[in-house]
Formats: structure tokens, sequence, C-alpha cells
């Protein structure tokens, strides 16, 4: 096989289909029957210089795929599966990748500095291949050029992959000096400095130490920045992303260069090609970033800050230069831009920095910013027009209510206007964004001049209604800027001001989906997410109208689910819109369903509604399942009991979803409704408890689930218990060694990455739901001793979490809340064990002065319980 190897990698690539399957079934036999030859075979051809260079790039892209996955779990799978190799074959394989590397061939020492990479971020972390980086910057110093840059290009692709703890810092050092030396050296191709410049973008996380050091600093900054005026516009680009990289690494280290940097930046933003122009505003949206965080971290208050985190208010002080070179750049717009994709170009890049300006300074930009306004918005060019008005809507978040609400009123005619006149489509596309953004930040109840009032309210809707009937991306945005309108009126009381114009929004925004040009812009979708935001926050007054479009939408769906022989774009557009369509019943039952006035007329619906669902469940597309099952777990809440007659039909749906590993948001969602379905049903789910109980359990011990749903499913536990009551007695076996071994998992987290806390949160805050749903389902039952064996553990992990000190709230209110639910179930039994608990008193103690009222609600409730145990 090995001899057949090339040309299997080249037939591999063939246009010919039947050609390319049987290579494809011939590699992957290889690799089942004999994995070590098949990566010594990929390897081997990889460093052959005799051989076709798309057979080497192949066989690199095949070993790298060898190496590592998306998927966590496959990822894990394949680690093993390398670190189980022969010590011998795994040798000869990185001497082949090794030698692969002074290559003349291109593609092929860059598919191999991959491999290279993905190799060291399983081995060094297990202190194997130890001799790897003094080997690649021994290359540093050869003569041929391609093999210094194919050298620089490892480096940095070795940095991306492993963790800066398992690099010495001797060897960081080393790495350091040969990347930044890679982009001093004047004498160097530029090959090499682009290499050398990308390389020190993965480097950056490395260079902690480096950076503490004043003259450390100071060289690799200069280095940097004489980057950024290279001749070649690849490497002043790469110059630029470190500078990015930097502005957020290392923030509280750049004031002695940030007046260089700005000259740098405004000179490339003003006379570089675009590439470059862009990371060069980059750098300023990443400084807004790192301030806004501090600000907001600490009161959002923009004259201090919290001394422990320096904000050197970088943007307040450049602000007199900053705006303008912005403004500047929204006017370079580009006559053709695809108004669809919203193609990432420099007036966009200005525009999105501008907004951040704002939400970093708030009212100093104000001043700033109208007169440029003030300039152009009447300007027979229309980029004069688009671009003052894109600087109106940039600004709008940051700046005090009161401070924009008077610039506010006299824009508001104006642009009201030039939604409809304007000749130009980009004008008005930006336009109705910016009244978007207007009704998002500026409108409400809570603000002291309201912009919208009875006298303009029908002038607005009618000229965002009309506006749905122009180009797709003006209507798209006309449905955004209605969305925000809507939601502004949300919880106003009995009555609302859109309410005269409920019925006639309604019918305007589905004449808009049944537009034959709905698909752009992603116009129907628009239409529908504004559909349901206006039904969502209407007030009980138009509920009857609500009630009328029931069957409107049910016969939507109906049509959809008559449609047959579609091609397979048609089935996918005819998919989309199903789920569009359920997501509106959802919206549309949340809406009957809480309210007792309609509660019953809508009950006629039901049984419709339900066989609707079905259908579309028959119809095995994911998007929809997704959107159906949101839309069943409305229904339940709704309906409440008498969902139980749906279940016989519907139970098998139920199993498919809890059985969708592929689709995981899927299988989520499907867990979630098994809680809506318990809460309305009670003890009558029990019938079909053994199989949803026997699908969490088979779900949680595959290898295959998605980490993101094991939270929901502990969840679940809880949400079952509460239903059935010490029925739940049968599953307690299997449940409560599958909480205590996620609980124990999850107080491991030390060092962990901030994802990695969210996650463990997510999974903590999941199984005390389960733990609370447990205790409360077997209160006053003769059958709670049989829980009494589990309280130590759970007081055990109840400590543990409270001593790592890394709970956040809604964690803390759980925990505190199953503190008092282990109590109050368990009475004098957990008297004793609490008060032997290294930590329960000064945990409740601390929940009950917490800022947090729901948290002190919670300690205060689990204090009574614990004191009624106690003193039994």
């Amino acid at each position: 096989m090995a001899l057949e190897v090339t040309q299997i990698l080249l037939n591999a690539q063939a246009v010919d289909g039947s050609v390319r399957k049987h290579a494809e079934e011939s590699l992957k036999q290889f690799q089942e029957q004999n994995l070590p030859g098949f990566l010594l075979s990929l390897s081997g051809e990889l460093a052959h210089d005799e051989k076709p260079v798309d057979s080497r790039k192949l066989a690199g892209l095949i070993l790298k795929n060898a190496l590592d996955a998306k998927e966590q779990h496959r990822k894990y799978e394949l680690i093993q599966r390398w670190l189980s190799l022969d010590v011998g074959v795994k040798s000869q394989i990185k001497t082949y990748l090794l030698q692969t590397l002074t290559s003349p061939v291109h593609e092929a020492r860059s598919t191999a500095s991959q491999v290279i990479a993905k190799v060291a971020g399983i081995e060094l972390p297990q202190k194997q291949w130890p001799e790897l980086i003094g080997s690649l910057l021994s290359n540093i110093h050869q003569v041929p050029v391609h093999v210094k840059q194919a050298t620089l290009e490892t480096l940095g692709y070795l940095c991306e992959e492993v963790s800066p703890d398992v690099v010495e810092q001797d060897h960081v050092n080393k790495i350091l000096t040969a990347v930044v030396q890679g982009m001093n050296a004047s004498e160097a191709s530029n090959d090499v400095r682009l290499a050398a410049t990308r390389a020190l973008y993965n480097a950056l996380g490395f260079a902690q130490a480096n950076f503490t050091n004043e003259m450390e600093r100071d060289y690799i900054m200069r280095v940097v920045c004489e980057a950024t005026l290279s001749p070649e516009v690849k490497i002043r680009q790469a110059a630029f992303e470190c500078l990015v990289s930097i502005s957020s690494s290392y923030y509280e280290k750049l004031a002695p260069y940030i007046q260089d940097i700005f000259n740098i930046t405004a000179k490339a933003v003003k006379e570089d090609e675009e590439p470059v122009a862009l990371q060069a505003i980059e750098f300023w949206s990443s400084i807004c970033d790192e301030e806004i965080d501090i600000l907001e971290e600490y009161g959002g208050d923009f004259t201090t800050a919290d001394s422990d985190i320096p904000c050197f208010y970088f943007i307040k002080q450049a602000l007199p230069a900053l705006v303008p070179m912005l403004l500047e750049t929204l006017l370079k717009q580009e006559e053709d831009q695809d108004q669809d994709e919203g193609a990432w170009n420099l007036a966009m890049a200005g525009g999105t920095c501008l907004g951040l300006v704002a939400r970093t300074v708030g009212n100093d930009i104000v001043p700033l910013v109208m007169p440029f306004i003030e300039e152009n918005i009447t300007k027979p060019d229309w980029r004069q027009r688009e671009g003052a008005t894109y600087a109106f809507g940039s600004i709008l978040e940051g700046p005090s209510p009161n401070q924009l609400t008077p610039l506010v009123n006299v824009a508001l005619n104006f642009m009201l206007t030039a939604l409809t006149k304007d000749p130009s489509n980009h004008v008005k596309d930006t336009t109705a964004w910016t009244l978007g953004r207007i009704f998002e930040f500026l409108h409400g109840s809570t603000m002291d001049t309201p912009i919208i009032t009875p006298s303009n309210c029908q002038q607005i809707i009618t000229v965002l209604l009309q506006s749905m009937k122009d180009a797709p991306n003006v209507a798209e945005k006309a449905c955004g800027a209605l969305y925000f309108l809507a939601q502004g009126f949300e919880d106003v009381g009995p009555s609302s001001p859109l309410t005269p114009f409920f019925q006639e929004i309604v019918q305007s925004l589905l004449t808009v989906t049944h537009r034959e040009d709905a698909n752009e812009s992603r116009l129907r979708t628009a239409a529908y997410e504004t559909l349901n935001e206006v039904v969502r926050c209407s007030t009980d007054e138009t509920i009857p109208m609500v009630l009328q479009l029931v069957p409107v939408i049910m016969m939507e769906l109906h049509q959809t689910l008559e449609e047959q022989k579609l091609s397979s774009d048609e089935r996918e557009k005819q998919n989309e819109l199903q789920g569009l369509l359920c997501g509106c019943l959802q919206v549309i039952i949340q809406k009957l369903g809480a309210s007792d006035a309609t509660r019953y007329p809508f009950m006629q619906y039901t049984d419709q509604i339900m066989n609707l669902f079905l259908r579309v469940f028959a119809s095995r597309s994911a998007t929809v399942h997704e959107e159906a099952m949101l839309a069943i777990g409305a229904l339940a809440y709704a309906t409440g009991p008498d969902f139980a007659k749906f279940m016989p039909d519907f139970y098998k749906y139920l199993e498919m979803g809890l059985q969708n590993f592929e689709e995981y948001q899927v299988c989520a969602v499907t867990v979630g409704v098994v809680g809506d379905i318990c809460r309305a049903l009670e003890e009558k789910v029990l019938p079909w408890c053994d199989g949803i109980m026997t699908q969490l359990l088979k779900d949680l011990s595959s290898n295959q689930l998605h980490r993101s749903v094991k939270p929901p499913i502990f969840s679940c536990f809880g949400d079952i218990s509460l239903a059935i009551g010490e029925n739940f007695e049968k599953y307690l076996m299997y449940a409560m060694p599958m909480l205590q071994s996620a609980a124990e998992l999850s107080s491991h987290t030390s060092g962990a990455d901030d994802e990695m806390i969210e996650y463990t949160n997510l999974l903590r805050n999941g199984i005390l739901e389960a733990y609370s749903g447990i205790f409360q389902g077997f209160k006053n039952s003769p059958k709670t001793q049989l829980l009494i064996p589990y309280a130590p553990h759970i007081l055990q992990f109840l400590d543990l979490m409270y001593m790592e000190k890394d709970m956040d709230e809604v964690v803390m209110k759980t925990a505190i809340g199953v503190l008092g639910d282990l109590a109050d179930t368990l009475g004098s039994n957990a008297g004793s064990l609490i008060q032997q608990s290294l930590s329960s008193k000064d945990f409740l103690n601390e929940c009950l002065s917490s800022d947090d009222h729901m948290i002190k609600e919670s300690a205060e409730w689990a204090k009574l319980a614990i004191s009624r145990a106690i003193s039994v």
C-alpha cells in the first residue's frame, strides 16, 4: 500500500467521482487496518521532494486531521490514539516532518509547519519531544532563506497550539528573540519578515515576562512599529495585527507608546491600502473595548476608576484627533458595496469604532460629531448624507439620553422624510438603521422627555410600513426599527400607543413575508422576528387580534407541509420558513396561554396546532425541530394537564430529540421541553418517565454528547422529581451517582480560563437544581430517609464550592436554596450534618448579607429551615 500511496492521494483529488470515492475508501481502509503504517506513509510522502505537490499537500492535510478535531470528544480520542502509538513510529514521523521544513516546495513546508505544531500541542504538555524547540531554533541560523521562513512559521503555529505554561521561560526568550530578529533583520527577505511578524502575533501570549521588562518591551514595540512601515503590504498588515493583540493583552503597558501608535495608525487610515487601514482602526476599537470593560466593571464612571485596574483614558485623550480621523472614513463608502452581505470596509470599520468611542467617553463625543453631521446631512453627494447619518446612528449608545434627546427630536422628522424621499438606497438603508438605534437606546417609559409621542407615533409607523415596501435591504432595516419601537412599549400598562395600529402593522409584516424577494437581505426572517416582538409586547387590548392570527399562521404552516417534490435548495428554504412559522406560533401561544381571558377560546386550536407540529417533526429537519420543540414547550405550559392527551403521539419525537447527539442544540431544547411537560402534567407524566429517564441517563453516559447539554439534563432530573414526587425512588440509584461524579468533576477548576469557569457554573447550577427538585419532590413523603445517605456528599459539594470562591450569583442562590431544601426535607437528620459542615454557617452568613435581594431571600428561608432542623 505504501508504494501506491502517491497514486491513491492523487486519485482522491480526481475530477471523476467514482475514482475519487474508490481512493477515499482505500485510504480509510489503510488507516483502519494499519494506523502506524498509514501515518508513516503520509509523513514519508510529505517529506519526499520527488513526489507531486498535490499528493504531498493532501498527505499533510490528512496527517493534521489525524491529530486534531473541532469536537472536544473527538479531539480527546485523537490525542489518546497518537500517545498510544509506538515510540519508534512517532520518532520516524517527527523526523520526516522536521526534514520537510528544508524542502524547496513552499506548500510542503507550510503543511509540515502546521502538523509539527499539532504534534507539539499533544506532546509538549506530556513532557515529550523536549528537543523540538531547540532543533527549530538551531534552524533559524541556517543560511537558506526558505528554511528560516518555514521555521519561523512553525514557531508561530507552535505558540498558537501550546499553552505558555508548558514552555520553559528560557525557551520563550529564545523564541521571542528569534522571531523579533527575523522581523528586524534589514537584510532578511520579505518572506522571512512576514513569517516572523505572523509568528510574533501568536507568540505574544508567551511574552508576559518580557513585557514587564522595560528594555525588552521597548525593543519589541520598536520592531513592531517599524514593521508597520514596511514596503510590503502583508508585513504592514501583520504588524498592525500584532498591535491590536498587544492592545488587549498588554493595555496597561501602552502609555509610553500611545502617541507614536496614534501617528502610525492615523497615517495608515489616511493613506494605506484597505487591509492595513482596517487593522489600524481595529487597534482603536480594541482600546475602546479594554476601557469600556474597566469602566463598566467599576461602575461605568467616566471620571474615576478603581485604582487596582488602571484606566489610562487613552480614548478620551485622543478624542480631538481620533474622532475627525474616524469621521473621514465614513465618507469612503463603495458605490457598489453589497448591502446584503454588509461587506466589511473602511466606512463600516470607522463607524463601528466611532460607536465604541461613544460608549467609552459618553457625552464628550457629541460636540465633536455634530458639526460633521450638520455640514454633510443635506449635501448633494450621497456619500456625505450617508456618512452624516451613519455618524449620528453610531453615537446613540454611550452619551446620556438627556444629552441626545434634543438632538434626536430635531433629527427625527428629517430622518423620516429621508427614509421615504432620499434618492439613494444607501442613505435610506443607513437612515432606517439609525431610526432602529434611536428606538433601541432612546425610547421607553424611563425617558424624562419621550421621543415617541402620540403626535408623532402615527407618522413613524406610516413611514416604517411604507419603507417595508422598499428594496429588501431597506425593508429589512425598517422591520428592525419597528422591532425596537415595539420593544420600547413593553410593560407600558393596559394601553399602548401602538394598539390602534396593531392590525395594520401585523398585516404589513405578513405582506412582507410573501414578497418574492423576501429571501434577500434576511428580509423574511426580519419580518417574522418583528411580528413576534410586536405580538410579545402587545397589551391585553390586542388579544382578540392575536387570536385571529392563529388560524392565519396555522394555514401558512399547513401549506408548507403540503408542498411536495422540492429541489434541495427549495427544501432548505421551506425548512427555514417552517422554523420561522413554528417560532411565530410559539410566541402567540405564550401570549394567549398567559391570559386567562383568552385561554379558553385559544384551546379550540390546540389539537390542530399539535397535529401540525407532529407533521413538522416527521420532516426530520434540525432547524425546524428546534423551533417546533420550543413551541411545544409553550403549548404544554398553556394547556397544563390537558397536554396529557398529546403524549402518546408526541412521545416518539420527544425520544428522537433526546437521542439527537449530532444536532446537540435540538437535544438541549428537547431536554428543556421535558421540564415544561413535567411542570404541565405533574404526576400525569409518570407513564413516560421510564423512557425519558433511561434516555437522559444514556445521554450522560455517552462521550458523544456535547458538554453544553449536561447542565440542562441534570436540571431536568429535578423537574421530573418535582412532578412525580416519591415515585422518583426507582431512579435514585442511577441519578445520584451521576450527580455525585459530575459534582466532583466540577470542583477541580483551579487555573481554568473564563470559558471553563462559566461552563463550570452552568454545570454546578444544573446539579444543584437536580438536588433541589429531588429534595422538594420527596418532602413530606415517608420515603425521605432514602435521601439521607446522599446528604453528606451534597454538603461536601457545597463546602467545596464555597471554599473555591468562584460561584456566580445564580449558583450562589441555587446553592443556598439546596442547603435550605436539605434541612427542610430531612429535618433532624440533616441538622447534625449541617452543624458538622465546614462552611455552611459562613456560607449562610455571606448570603444573608448579600446585595442581591434574591440570594438574601433564599438565605433567610434556608436559615429558618436549618434552625427548625437543628431544634427538632
